[in-house]
């Protein structure tokens, strides 16, 4: 069926579109650069009733090596507005690395502790961004700068939510559960010295290029395994004696071993048999069953 959305391209490879750089093709592939564009290619979707899938950062997912039946719709959608109260509205396209360096020049805290992990607004708000605080004795939630958000229901509604709408958890929100898609966002930061929160940025970038694996050395989806209460994944995984096992191209990372990368040419059967191998492994060694925190998205 064809869809009325310009500049629509067929077959297109998701490879390049994703931190793993592993993936086969979308039937449909559109990239769109305004919430008007956003919202014309939902609906042009849903009218349709054909599959679509949202892609910002491509990080947090593997895309399966069959690809994606269905319409993939990459949002550039980026605007930014600050207000004096310290409020930032970011569309949902907006990248978290631009927002950091924007909020860091005008003094305003709340992003930096995010430094470093590819995401999109959108993105982030789908799995709760986090990372540890400063001190290392807390994680700190994308969440707690959430103020309100216009949402694009699963029904068809625009609405202004409030952050308690997103039932936010760890590595979850509502946003898995409906189909309901991010317009913008309403952050609430607050004011701090230039100095002070670049010396975040600078300590957390210190101890992510020690404790893991960069993107620049290695492509990765990131955390493949969600944590369990008080035990790291990656602990766990090394217990097991696993770090720097390979199947194909996919290897459980020497560095950090809850990352899976991509030593080469890696595909996603590569790093699903491996991900299911370390699962098996840990349950039979150790008793703890692993559950994945990626998304996975395609035909299998």
């Amino acid at each position: 069926m064809l869809l009325n959305i310009p500049n629509l391209e067929k077959n297109k490879l998701l490879a390049p579109f994703t931190t793993y750089k592993i993936g086969g093709p979308a039937d449909l592939f559109v990239v769109v650069h305004t919430i008007d564009e956003l919202i014309h290619a939902l609906f042009e979707a849903r009218r349709n009733a054909i599959p679509f899938f949202l892609l910002g950062c491509g990080a947090n997912i593997l895309v399966t090596d069959k690809g994606f039946r269905g319409l993939v719709i990459r949002n550039l959608a980026n605007k930014v507005a600050f207000s004096d109260n310290g409020k930032v509205v970011a569309e949902s396209g907006a990248i978290i690395a631009d927002l950091i360096e924007q909020c860091c020049r005008r003094g305003l805290s709340g992003f930096e502790h995010f430094v470093g992990i590819p995401s999109t607004v959108g993105g982030a708000l789908w799995q709760n961004l986090h990372f540890l605080s400063p001190d290392r004795k807390r994680t700190v939630f994308i969440e707690e700068i959430v103020r309100s958000s216009c949402v694009l229901t699963e029904e068809g509604q625009f609405c202004t939510v409030g952050v308690d709408y997103f039932q936010f958890s760890y590595d979850k929100s509502i946003l898995q559960k409906r189909k309901d898609i991010v317009l913008d966002v309403t952050f609430q930061l607050s004011a701090r010295q230039k100095e002070e929160i670049r010396a975040i940025m600078d300590t957390n970038m210190a101890w992510r290029n020690v404790k893991q694996p960069q993107l620049s050395e290695y492509p990765s989806c990131g955390s493949v395994f969600k944590k369990i209460k008080d035990i790291g994944a990656g602990r766990l995984i090394e217990q097991a004696g696993l770090k720097g096992l390979r199947i194909g191209a996919a290897e459980v990372s020497g560095r950090h071993a809850n990352f899976i990368v991509n030593t080469g040419n890696a595909t996603a059967a590569d790093v699903l048999e491996l991900i299911r191998f370390v699962q098996r492994e840990v349950k039979q060694k150790l008793g703890f069953v692993l559950e994945t925190e990626i998304t996975v998205i395609g035909e299998l």
